[in-house]
């Protein structure tokens, strides 16, 4: 009896023990991309944690906002959100609020162009909570900073993370414990506002074997610095979610080469993972364009999210939906835009199969 419910127990993502437990990460999860304002999004492209036989559901609010319900898995802890629009003009979509609604999770999208009109822009989306540890070199944490503290985080080392507000519109983001030698995983920002047009980016990241430090900035309806909310996830060898076997399926990358036509592989290799060990490969598709390949491990449903990389103003989304061609996942394109002009512009680009 006992060894069967061991093994149940490691089925289940669970060890005995003290030192080495960690419970399952994530306990909840779902991504969806969201292409149109009332119903059932595309079945391609949305997977989660919930029973079957349930769906994401959107609903339309005022010009430019969806409310996102992601079923049976609503969570009073909080978690984090992060999304990207899809468009192939110079916009935007940041989150404005996210809760638990009964069974379910509740958020609510606001899209803007740059200038801060709203409009209606497709979006990828993803949410996740998670508990537990995880052993290195796997890494994994988050935190929601609603503008004046920490809201939400996780880190799977078990240290507490930590926000430090050093000038306007700019954060320090420490994750101790999840740190590399060198430059490792990957990170994502999305600006949480339910006031006023905002994106937020990574302006700065530094690496240390005992913490990961990243600074956050963000911007208002043009370029001016803007105090606000923001989600921050890093994951290292884990996919978005925290969740690892399964996806078997999951890759990120660094596209810290803007200028380099390629084709090329980013490095070092630990800030372009591939979970089925092929590469991924980044070239030119035209001014502030780039075309993402992750080798093999393209497999739906599906999900992509993308975070400029640098100190100024400039913001990133996807041109259009990714796709899945010869097992490979193909992301066409990456654009980043400084004003309403497109530039060849660092980015951090990651992938999620639901498989």
């Amino acid at each position: 009896m006992r060894s069967l419910l061991v093994i149940a127990m490691v089925v289940a993502g669970l060890a005995l023990g003290d030192g080495g437990a960690r419970a399952a990460v994530p306990d909840r999860w779902g991504f969806a991309l969201v292409d149109t304002t009332s119903g059932v999004p595309s079945l391609s492209h949305q997977a989660g944690s919930w029973p079957p036989g349930f769906t994401v559901q959107v609903s339309p609010g005022a010009v430019g906002q969806v409310v996102v319900k992601f079923p049976q898995i609503g969570t009073p802890k909080g978690g984090v959100v992060h999304v990207t629009a899809i468009s192939p003009a110079p916009e935007w979509c940041q989150v404005q609020k996210w809760g638990q609604s009964g069974p379910d999770e509740m958020v609510a999208v606001q899209c803007y162009k740059y200038g801060g009109g709203p409009v209606w822009a497709r979006f990828a989306i993803v949410f996740s909570e998670s508990s537990g540890k995880l052993p290195p070199p796997q890494a994994f944490g988050y935190v929601y900073w609603n503008g004046g503290g920490i809201v939400s985080q996780h880190n799977s080392a078990g240290a507490p993370n930590s926000v430090t507000p050093t000038g306007p519109g700019e954060w320090l983001v420490d994750l101790p414990g999840l740190g590399s030698s060198g430059p490792a995983g990957n990170i994502q920002v999305t600006a949480v506002d339910p006031q006023q047009p905002a994106r937020c980016k990574v302006a700065k990241w530094g690496s240390n074997p005992s913490v990961q430090q990243i600074v956050v900035r963000c911007h208002d309806k043009v370029d001016k610095p803007l105090k606000t909310g923001w989600t921050l996830t890093y994951h290292r060898e884990r996919a978005v979610t925290g969740a690892a076997i399964p996806p078997k399926n999951f890759a990120y990358t660094f596209d810290n080469q803007p200028a380099s036509p390629g084709p090329y592989v980013p490095a070092p290799p630990a800030v372009s993972y591939n979970s089925q060990g092929a590469v991924n490969i980044v070239q030119t598709a035209g001014a502030g364009l780039r075309m993402v390949r992750f080798l093999k491990v393209g497999v739906l449903p599906d999900d992509v999210q993308v975070t400029a990389y640098g100190p100024g103003p400039e913001y990133c989304n996807l041109q259009a939906p990714w796709g899945t061609g010869g097992g490979d996942a193909i992301v066409r394109n990456v654009v980043c835009y400084k004003g309403t002009g497109r530039l060849d512009h660092p980015s951090f680009v990651t992938y999620l199969s639901a498989y």
